[in-house]
C-alpha cells in the first residue's frame, strides 16, 4: 500500500464490520441495555402505551359513563372532528392566535431580562436572578388564583396603580382584564410572563458560554454594547433561542391551567377561552366522550408535529451553530 493510499484510507474513517459480535461486544451490548431499560420501560409504560390505546379510543365510541357500551365506530370520530365540529377550529385558531401574541413576547422579555442580569454593571445581579426565577416555583393553580385577585375590576392593584396615571380603571366600567375578549390574549400573556424565569436561566447560560474574546476583540475594534448584542451575543445564542421557541410553541398548543382556573371550561367571555386543550377536556371529561376526546389528542400531536417539523426546517436560515460545517 502506497502512503498516498494510506491517507485516503485513513480520511475514508473506519468500515462498518459485518458479521456476529464478538462475546466481549456481546456483552458491552446486554450492558447498554440493562442501563437503558429503566427509559425504556418507562417509555413503554407512560408513553407507547397510553398512546396506542388513545388512538384505539378514537375508532371507538366510548363513554366512561357507560363502558361496558363501548363500540368500534371507525373513522366516525375523526369524520365529526375534521368536518361536523367547528367548535375544533375555533379552539385551534384561539390556541394559535393566543401563541403568536404570547410566544414572541415572552421569547424577547425572557432574552433581554437575562442580557440585563449578565451585565456586570447590574448591582445585586444575584438577588436579581433569585427573585425572577423566584415565580416559576409557584404551583400554576396557586398562581393562577392569586393573578385573578391582581387583575380583579375591583380590587385588584393593577387596575388601582392604573388609576393613579388619571385612567379610569377601577369599576363597571374600568378595565376588566378577564372578562373582555379582546383583552384575554394580553393578560393570559402577561400572567405567562411572570414564570418565566426558567427561559431566562436557559438564556444567561448561553450568553455566558459565548467566549469573552469575542466581545473584547469588537470592543477595541470600536463596536458599542448595541452592536456588539446585534452582532455577537444574538447571533451565538440562537441554538438557545431555538431551543426556547420548539419548548414554547409546544407548549402553549397544551395550554390549559390558567383558562381553566380563572374562566373554567365555558369558553367564557365570547369563546375568547375556548382554548383546544379546554373544548378538548370538555369533551372527554366533561361529557365522557373519551373516544372523541382521544381523536381531539391525535389532532392536536399532528398538529404539534407539523408545527415542530416547520421549525426545525427554518432553523438553518438563522440559527448558528459554531461547531457546524
Amino acid at each position: 500500500m502506497t502512503f498516498s493510499d494510506a491517507i485516503a484510507e485513513s480520511r475514508a474513517g473506519p468500515k462498518l464490520r459485518r458479521g456476529k459480535m464478538s462475546d466481549s461486544e456481546k456483552h458491552e451490548a446486554k450492558l447498554g441495555l440493562a442501563f437503558i431499560s429503566p427509559w425504556l420501560i418507562g417509555f413503554l409504560i407512560f408513553y407507547a402505551v397510553p398512546m396506542l390505546a388513545s388512538f384505539v379510543f378514537s375508532l371507538m365510541d366510548y363513554n366512561l359513563a357507560t363502558p361496558e357500551d363501548a363500540e368500534v365506530v371507525g373513522l366516525a370520530n375523526w369524520a365529526r372532528m375534521l368536518f361536523d365540529d367547528s367548535n375544533v377550529w375555533q379552539g385551534l385558531w384561539v390556541t394559535t392566535r393566543f401563541a403568536l401574541i404570547s410566544l414572541p413576547i415572552g421569547l424577547a422579555a425572557a432574552f433581554f431580562l437575562a442580557v440585563l442580569l449578565n451585565s456586570t454593571n447590574l448591582w445585586g445581579r444575584n438577588i436579581f436572578r433569585t427573585l425572577f426565577f423566584a415565580p416559576s416555583l409557584v404551583p400554576f393553580v396557586a398562581s393562577a388564583l392569586i393573578w385573578s385577585q391582581v387583575l380583579n375590576s375591583q380590587t385588584g392593584w393593577v387596575n388601582r396603580i392604573i388609576e393613579l396615571f388619571g385612567i379610569n380603571a377601577v369599576g363597571i366600567d374600568g378595565i376588566r382584564w378577564l372578562d373582555t375578549p379582546y383583552l384575554i390574549p394580553f393578560t393570559f400573556t402577561f400572567i405567562g410572563i411572570w414564570g418565566i424565569g426558567n427561559a431566562i436561566l436557559i438564556n444567561l447560560a448561553g450568553l455566558q458560554g459565548i467566549p469573552t474574546a469575542l466581545h473584547e476583540a469588537a470592543q477595541i475594534d470600536g463596536a458599542g454594547w448595541w452592536r456588539r448584542l446585534r452582532t455577537i451575543s444574538i447571533p451565538m445564542v440562537t441554538p438557545v433561542l431555538f431551543y426556547n421557541l420548539v419548548l414554547g410553541a409546544v407548549g402553549l398548543l397544551q395550554y390549559f391551567l390558567q383558562p381553566f382556573v380563572l374562566n373554567g371550561t365555558t369558553g367564557y367571555p365570547e369563546g375568547a377561552t375556548n382554548f383546544f386543550m379546554i373544548y378538548l377536556y370538555k369533551q372527554a371529561f366533561d361529557f365522557s366522550q373519551m373516544g372523541y376526546g382521544a381523536a381531539l389528542a391525535w389532532l392536536l400531536f399532528f398538529y404539534g408535529l407539523a408545527l415542530t417539523v416547520i421549525l426545525f426546517g427554518t432553523q438553518k436560515y438563522w440559527v448558528y451553530y459554531a461547531a457546524g460545517d
